[in-house]
């Protein structure tokens, strides 16, 4: 699995846009400080993720993050081999106190929406 931060500016296109995103990463303890713009309209939030865990070999991804009304979202990604391509297993945990439903819903639709891009992007059969 060979991610970067273009993928995820990729796959976010329409959802999200980001502002201060490093051109080099992710790497495991790495830190971020960013801005992000929901739809690439709205005004700019501030948003952090730090990298706990980039394993490309094991195919894992886990991040830490919190901003844009997020208290908190944790968030890890693994792609595993199955018969005939691969399976993409995001789990999310959230918290934004009495908005947390509406981002849970709201991120279900966008990660269902950018598989298809994501699945390019990192070279994988469509699902």
């Amino acid at each position: 699995m060979s991610v970067d931060f273009d993928v995820l500016m990729e796959v976010m296109e329409g959802f999200m846009a980001y502002e201060d995103m490093p051109s080099e990463g992710p790497n495991k303890g790495q830190k971020v400080h960013m801005k992000t713009r929901l739809f690439g309209k709205l005004p700019p939030q501030d948003y952090f993720m730090e990298v706990i865990e980039y394993d490309p070999p094991r195919c894992i991804i886990r991040s830490r993050e919190h901003g844009a009304g997020a208290r908190r979202w944790d968030h890890t990604l693994t792609v595993e081999e199955i018969p005939g391509g691969a399976r993409l297993n995001d789990v999310v945990e959230v918290e934004a106190g009495w908005k947390t439903p509406i981002y849970a819903a709201f991120y279900r639709y966008v990660y269902r929406k950018r598989d298809a891009p994501r699945r390019h992007a990192l070279g994988l059969a469509a699902a």
